[in-house]
């Protein structure tokens, strides 16, 4: 799979942004032209936004479906002809206000003097139309290739979600976490562990309210999930007494009434059929009420200060010391949070990403270290870039292939990895919060 079809929605939404009411001076410019050029623009932006709404479905069936890759790709070619086109504009906007701008600065020169003003009509005139011609015949084509493909894809049966968002793919971005633990045995997280246990069983001042929010922050795949398992799991926080304790995998969806509904559930060891918010949490907090408590909230993603000062409402009724642990990816989500103490997770040594690597590559079987060569122990390292979920991926990975396999896996780019290896679903993820400005990039 391409990367630049993966990230194609990029460069649609750099259009979409151009075409948009807001678009300033170049649709200014377009709707001067006259001869039915605004409205065939106008007749693109209705077709991307019928587009916008099933590329997420497309990007996912290209994968199986090789009529659904090959629409892609006559989209992205079509992609790239229209702002082409918006750049011709762009451009001729541009020189058609130097101009302007000139002849009012110029009014008063010797060729303004000699040449009568209607002279420089004409020409300009005459420019407006040898333009308009030239263009015309362009914009039609790709309005008839917009208009193509709008169809087409109600033959390729994708299917249409306000937002751009199939119904499958928020499912699909990352399987739920819990508090169990998934691996045998954690490689060069003691330090990290030591420390968030201080952070955790430490007595908070009086001078803060009773539930402290300590965030592990990091980047995609450097084991949060893993870090905050262990602390919750530790021996010394089940001997500290915490009356309350709740896992909650959160995500990009920061809905508080679900959030809210897993929380009751998972405090609780019942299932919740309680539909209104209020209820919801009129529960919690009889639940939490005086009691000391202990909450991780995985894979945060949340900006929004007043979702989250709703969501922690029941909460405060807790007893003093509590604590709500929260993974998120960015020290922004986790300042929204008003935290005593942010933890920063850094990459895993060589030696410990080696050691996570052959646990999962070599499971049952008795391997030496002479009977693995230096180069191939140092395309691994190279491969997992520090990050744990890069090597358990890659060891997984490697345990179900051929040896000689391996060289064209450890040679090929981690996006081409089969689609079950579990790291594009962490790093779409990161991607689909980008900027559309830093998307495009991924689009060459």
């Amino acid at each position: 799979m391409a990367v630049g079809e993966l990230l194609l929605s990029a460069v649609f939404q750099v259009l979409f942004d151009r075409l948009a009411p807001h678009g300033g001076d170049l649709l200014n410019f377009v709707s001067q032209l006259g001869g039915g050029v605004a409205s065939e623009l106008k007749k693109w932006e209705d077709c991307l936004m019928m587009i916008q709404a099933v590329l997420r479905d497309a990007e996912e069936k290209q994968l199986t479906d090789e009529a659904v890759k090959l629409w892609l790709d006559d989209l992205r070619d079509l992609a790239y002809d229209a702002e082409d086109i918006l750049d011709e504009f762009a451009t001729k906007a541009l020189d058609r206000k130097f101009i302007a701008d000139r002849d009012h600065g110029a009014s008063s020169s010797k060729v303004q003097m000699l040449v009568p003003a209607p002279c420089f009509g004409c020409f300009k005139i005459q420019n407006t139309v040898n333009f308009n011609g030239k263009m015309r015949s362009s914009i039609k084509d790709i309005t008839g290739r917009f208009d193509q493909l709008c169809n087409q894809r109600i033959h390729l049966g994708l299917q249409l979600t306000p937002g751009g968002t199939s119904s499958t793919t928020t499912a699909q971005r990352r399987t739920p976490t819990s508090s169990v633990s998934t691996e045998r045995a954690v490689f060069g997280r003691q330090q990290d562990k030591a420390k968030m246990l201080e952070m955790v069983l430490t007595d908070t001042s009086s001078d803060h309210s009773n539930l402290a929010v300590i965030p592990i922050v990091g980047m995609a795949g450097v084991g949060k999930t893993t870090l905050a398992r262990e602390v919750y799991n530790d021996r010394a926080v089940e001997d500290s007494k915490f009356d309350v304790k709740a896992w909650v995998c959160v995500s990009d969806d920061f809905d508080v009434l679900n959030i809210s509904r897993a929380l009751l559930e998972s405090i609780t060891f019942a299932s919740c059929d309680l539909k209104a918010l209020n209820e919801v949490q009129v529960q919690i907090k009889r639940a939490v009420d005086g009691k000391k408590l202990l909450l991780v909230l995985d894979d945060v993603w949340n900006e929004d200060y007043c979702l989250w000062e709703d969501l922690k409402a029941p909460f405060l009724a807790a007893a003093p010391n509590s604590k709500i642990i929260v993974t998120t990816r960015h020290a922004h989500v986790a300042a929204t949070m008003e935290p005593i103490q942010q933890y920063n997770l850094q990459c895993l040594s060589d030696e410990d990403c080696w050691s996570l690597f052959m646990m999962h590559a070599f499971v049952g079987q008795d391997i030496t270290a002479q009977q693995i060569s230096d180069l191939f122990r140092e395309k691994v390292v190279g491969k997992c870039g520090g990050l744990p979920l890069a090597a358990k991926t890659l060891g997984g990975l490697l345990r179900s292939k051929r040896h000689d396999e391996w060289d064209e896996i450890l040679n090929s780019n981690i996006l081409d990895l089969p689609q079950q290896n579990g790291i594009l679903s962490v790093l779409r993820l990161s991607y689909h919060y980008l900027p559309s400005q830093l998307k495009r990039c991924f689009a060459y």
